[in-house]
């Protein structure tokens, strides 16, 4: 156990801005935690794990509404993981079909830049491309 937390020693534990911490507050993700005699708030190890799950579900690119999900499912340990793997997996297929997208764009590209010959502007195929077609 850490014992009490500033904001700020909070925020260098789990790399997250001070600016995040109090966001993260005020739309529930994380509660707001009790406030000191000098009215500072005074976080625990309780938070620094909630702060922690928050960022890592983060960084792997779930959105807030999935986070706050995923909380909510991870506060009811006895239930099935069956709605936390719907979650994942739903995240999973998004990042497949971006990962497609950006596979396809970068063929497109590819393709464009092939196309230049190294001209003038007047004869360069990626403005041409890149420019409205009348």
């Amino acid at each position: 156990m850490l014992g009490q937390l500033t904001i700020g020693d909070l925020g260098r534990a789990t790399e997250t801005k001070v600016e995040t911490i109090r966001y993260y507050e005020r739309i529930g993700l994380l509660p707001i935690p009790a406030r000191t005699a000098g009215n500072y708030r005074s976080y625990d190890d309780w938070h620094l794990g909630r702060l922690s799950f928050i960022r890592r579900a983060r960084n792997l690119g779930f959105s807030l509404e999935q986070v706050r999900d995923l909380l909510g499912l991870a506060d009811q340990r006895d239930r099935s993981c069956e709605a936390v793997d719907a979650i994942a997996r739903g995240h999973l297929a998004d990042i497949d079909r971006k990962i497609a997208d950006l596979t396809a764009l970068r063929r497109e590209l590819s393709s464009i830049i092939g196309q230049c010959g190294c001209g003038t502007i007047a004869e360069c195929r990626i403005i041409e491309a890149l420019a409205p077609h009348p």
